[in-house]
């Protein structure tokens, strides 16, 4: 059986947990290459072993025969175990075993996978039934704040209309007009960020999704007297990755209004402001910098950014760079800030290259069409 098992590795090293056999004696037959990098030994060192090798001295007694015990005679063994590997540190495994007849011997196997993993998983699963939870939440008390502020809006105005310019209470309701905007938009900003949808992946390229944003702050930077620079010499290939890109026309929407907010607007014979908006790739990367001259933010402040409500503007939500991080996240990217106060502020998004990009879009061998 283990002769067999070792005409085949590709099959088993392509599980994605270590996979040991042995015979009923627990004597190690074959191990796949998920177990010798897990373990630390190569496959050498362990095929001829017996599978205590890889057990505590306090579990060979009692818990190692257990485990063997009901993996022959019984439905086999499911749960925590704390093994060690060949530089002596000790791991937590969660250990799935079960056992099988071949040519009239009866063979033991064991599927280990790293615990950290498994709880990685679990929490991503928590993660999103959490946000699930809080957009429903969220839901709800939006409907319930929305109509009376839309009320207090809407006889604000009214009672505006009816009182002359120069009345004392339009300066009263002006500020209650902006108060209730301020609302309105910070419910917005709260219900874009919990409900964030699944991002739906398309190839697509970096390039075409900057290039449809920056129309959109046109206004704006005239208004700031600024504008907008794009390099993207930086760039090797098509610079195509598989992105939602809605959700990553929002995220550099996010950047460019934060960049805006940021620079003063040019003081007369001072120099135009612009920010400088760089496409490039580093071989594992595609990546998009935006860069301001502008305030920049302090040492104490950079590390509460990416906070829920964080803002050293009154007039503004904070949730954009949460926005943004999230968006990465899902995206499986990063995100970096790297600011000084009174410098400016660079923002870069890093896109991991997709590696089955040629898979995908071409067949890898002649052979490969008949398949087809």
């Amino acid at each position: 059986m283990a002769e067999t098992l070792k005409g085949r590795p590709k099959l088993l090293d392509s599980i994605p947990a270590s996979f040991i056999l042995t015979d009923i004696h627990a004597r190690i037959l074959y191990v796949n290459q998920q177990a010798e990098l897990f373990f630390g030994y190569a496959k050498e060192e362990l095929e001829g072993e017996r599978l205590r090798f890889l057990f505590l001295e306090e579990d060979l007694l009692y818990f190692l025969p257990n485990i063997v015990f009901l993996t022959r005679y019984k439905n086999g063994f499911e749960g925590e175990v704390l093994l060690r590997q060949k530089d002596g540190t000790k791991i937590f495994v969660h250990l799935s075993t079960s056992s099988f007849k071949e040519g009239g011997e009866v063979f033991l196997t064991f599927f280990f996978q790293e615990i950290q993993r498994l709880k990685v998983l679990e929490r991503e699963k928590l993660e999103m039934e959490r946000w699930a939870s809080l957009g429903r939440m969220v839901e709800e008390i939006s409907h319930q704040f929305r109509n009376p502020i839309a009320s207090i809006g809407g006889y604000s105005r009214r009672l505006s209309k009816n009182l002359s310019p120069s009345a004392k209470g339009q300066a009263w309701l002006s500020q209650i007009l902006k108060q209730t905007n301020r609302l309105e938009n910070i419910l917005k900003r709260v219900e874009e960020y919990v409900r964030i949808p699944r991002p739906v992946f398309q190839r697509e390229r970096i390039q075409d999704v900057v290039e449809r944003v920056l129309p959109e702050f046109s206004k704006k930077a005239q208004e700031k007297e600024a504008s907008f620079r794009v390099d993207s010499r930086g760039m090797e290939g098509d610079g195509r990755l598989f992105i939602d890109g809605e959700l990553i026309h929002r995220v550099i929407s996010h950047l460019l209004q934060n960049s805006l907010e940021a620079i003063q607007a040019r003081t007369r014979g001072g120099l135009k402001k612009v920010v400088d908006v760089s496409l490039f790739d580093d071989g594992d990367n595609v990546g998009v910098s935006v860069v301001d001259r502008g305030q920049g933010i302090s040492k104490k402040n950079l590390k509460l950014i990416f906070e829920p409500f964080f803002s050293t503007h009154p007039s503004q939500v904070g949730l954009g760079l949460t926005f943004v991080r999230r968006v990465m996240e899902e995206h499986r990217g990063r995100i970096r800030v790297d600011s000084r106060l009174r410098r400016g502020t660079t923002v870069t998004l890093f896109f991991p290259k997709d590696r089955r990009r040629k898979v995908r879009r071409e067949f890898v061998s002649p052979e490969a069409r008949e398949e087809n």
